[in-house]
This record gives C-alpha cells, sequence and structure tokens, in this order.
C-alpha cells in the first residue's frame, strides 16, 4: 500500500537520487581523521561517496616547513592527513601545541575491555554516536524498503553500498603502513609553520612523531584498484539513474537518508578533536599562545630548544656573526 502512496504536490521526487552524485567533502575528511577506512563505513552513505580516493588531496597542496628542535634537522610534513589536522587546530598570529600519543588499543598496561572502550570512544562520546547513527540509519532506510517492496529502491541503496565497500577495501590496502624511517629512542619537538602565519608545535617520541609526519600515507593507486575505484564511480552514477524507477516514497527514504546522514558525518568531524593515524593520536594540548611577531616566537623556542640552528635553517631568524652552526635540511 505504501508503494502506491503518491505526495499530494507538484513537485517530484524521482530524481532524489541524484543527491548522491554531489561532491562534499565529508567522507574524505572522515578518511583523513581515522587515518583510514574501516568495514562499518560501507553502511555511511552520504553525497561524495564517490570521491573518499581524492582523501590525498585533503591537505589543499600544502606540505609545510618543519624544523625539529631537537637536533637541528629542517624537512617537510609529507602526511596530508597530519597536514589537514594541523590546519584545523591552527590560529594565525598563534603557537598551538599538539602532542602524539600511542592508541589506547596499544596500552597492555589496562585490561582488554577498557582498552577496547577507550579505543572505541577515542574521538569523544558525542562524536563516535553520531557516527553509528548513520549505519542504523542506512538499516532502518533498507528495511522500510523491503516493507514496501519498492526493489528499485533497494537495487539502488545496494549499489551504494557496494560502490563504498570497493572505496573501503582500496583505501585499507592504500593505507597499510611502510616506510617510517629508523627506529629511534627519546622524545622529539617539532615546530610546524603552516601557511597564512599559523604555528604548531608537535611533542612526542621519536618513532610516534615519525609515524603521523613521514613516508607515504596514501600510496598511488595500482592498476587493479584503479579500475575498481572508477567502476565503483560508476555504480555510484548507475544507482542514481535507477533511483528515478523507484516509487515517490522510496525516493525521498533515499533523498533523506543521504541528506540525514551527511548532516551526521559533518557533525561528526567537527566534533572530532583528534586525529588517528597508524596506532598513534594527536591531540591540541592546552591553550594557544598569541605573539605580536613570529620572531618573538622564534627566539623564545631558541631560548628554550638551547640551539638555534632549526631556526636558521626555516628562514625564522638571521645566524649569529661567526657561528659555525649549520641546519640540516632534509
Amino acid at each position: 500500500m505504501l508503494r502506491t502512496l503518491a505526495i499530494p504536490s507538484p513537485i517530484t521526487f524521482e530524481a532524489a537520487g541524484l543527491i548522491a552524485l554531489a561532491e562534499f567533502p565529508a567522507v574524505a575528511l572522515r578518511t583523513a581523521l581515522v587515518g583510514g577506512a574501516c568495514f562499518l563505513d560501507v553502511l555511511v552513505l552520504v553525497p561524495g561517496m564517490h570521491t573518499q580516493q581524492c582523501t590525498g588531496e585533503i591537505n589543499r597542496g600544502e606540505f609545510p616547513t618543519t624544523g625539529a628542535m631537537t637536533s637541528g634537522y629542517v624537512f617537510r610534513v609529507e602526511n596530508p592527513a597530519t597536514v589537514s589536522y594541523l590546519q584545523s587546530i591552527g590560529q594565525t598570529g598563534h603557537l598551538v601545541t599538539a602532542r602524539v600519543s600511542q592508541n589506547p588499543s596499544q596500552n597492555t598496561d589496562i585490561s582488554l575491555p577498557k582498552r577496547v572502550v577507550q579505543s572505541l570512544f577515542i574521538a569523544g562520546i558525542p562524536a563516535t554516536i553520531l557516527y553509528f547513527l548513520c549505519p542504523i540509519s542506512t538499516i532502518s532506510v533498507f528495511v522500510v524498503l523491503c516493507v514496501i517492496g519498492d526493489w528499485w529502491g533497494i537495487g539502488a541503496l545496494g549499489m551504494f553500498i557496494s560502490a563504498r565497500l570497493i572505496n573501503v577495501v582500496v583505501i585499507k590496502r592504500r593505507s597499510q603502513q611502510g616506510w617510517k624511517g629508523a627506529t629511534e629512542t627519546g622524545n622529539g619537538d617539532l615546530l610546524i609553520l603552516l601557511s597564512q602565519d599559523r604555528w604548531v608545535r608537535l611533542q612526542g617520541t621519536i618513532n610516534d612523531l615519525k609515524a603521523v609526519t613521514a613516508g607515504q600515507w596514501l600510496r598511488d593507486l595500482s592498476a587493479p584498484e584503479n579500475f575498481s575505484v572508477t567502476f565503483a564511480t560508476m555504480m555510484v552514477y548507475t544507482s542514481a539513474i535507477l533511483a528515478f524507477n523507484a516509487s515517490t516514497v522510496g525516493s525521498v527514504l533515499i533523498a533523506c537518508l543521504l541528506l540525514y546522514s551527511v548532516a551526521l558525518l559533518t557533525l561528526c568531524n567537527s566534533l572530532t578533536r583528534c586525529l588517528q593515524m597508524y596506532d598513534c593520536v594527536v591531540r591540541k594540548k592546552g591553550k594557544p599562545e598569541k605573539y605580536k611577531r613570529r620572531l618573538d616566537m622564534a627566539e623564545k623556542l631558541v631560548l628554550e630548544s638551547k640551539r638555534e640552528d632549526w631556526a636558521v635553517g626555516m628562514g625564522l631568524i638571521h645566524p649569529k656573526v661567526g657561528s659555525t652552526d649549520r641546519p640540516v635540511t632534509v
């Protein structure tokens, strides 16, 4: 009976599935914040789901200059997910401090149930609840479509899910941890110069810092992966066309699901205050420190680190006359 229901309005809803083709950045941002993808993401259906492989461009082409205040080396942060997170916490004219630590799942000092719970809610309880509402909504809409017998709607939803599955598998393959340099002991302290005069100080053990800044996060697509992603993208477009044949109720349900899910995921991303990357977590620490000049900030950190080679290499200060110390740029 619900299948034959019509909404008394001159507006038609057959094209509601086209909403899926809108390129919202929610999926790409979620992928960057969690450092990859999980299979539960398959049930998170939002507009722009077909653009997940573009997550590697989320840093908007910025690879900021970085100085290691403990060793004097000057290099660039090559991880686009880390850069994107630092961009989100940075403030113009302020020095923001963030710390890298191990994910609670790696803490063997606490019981397994506590590790699971802490890892599950590491992004915060509100953000986690909002995320889980997305797959719950998808399952609910799927059940309703089955009840009313809207097979075109079920087919469109099934193709959306299949496309998501392909993208999730490819992301999981691309984000496997690779080269991170040699293992070292001790703590590190990095100063990262972002665009728009945003300065971030990143602290943690040297190995944890390497995990989130060095090497490659998402490797390039292989030929089979490229074909699979193209096929998944075509499935999303085909699903939008199939949605034209769904009932009015089915079309409205699919449209509402897509809009509701993207609202939830966007809110979830905005409430997520940490970055997860290779069993490490990056969190903002303390309040930002405001400086009238960048030179004031540099001079303070030079005094604190008791060396100036990194600051010279980053162009923050001039070398002292007669100084033999030279920065090492890598």
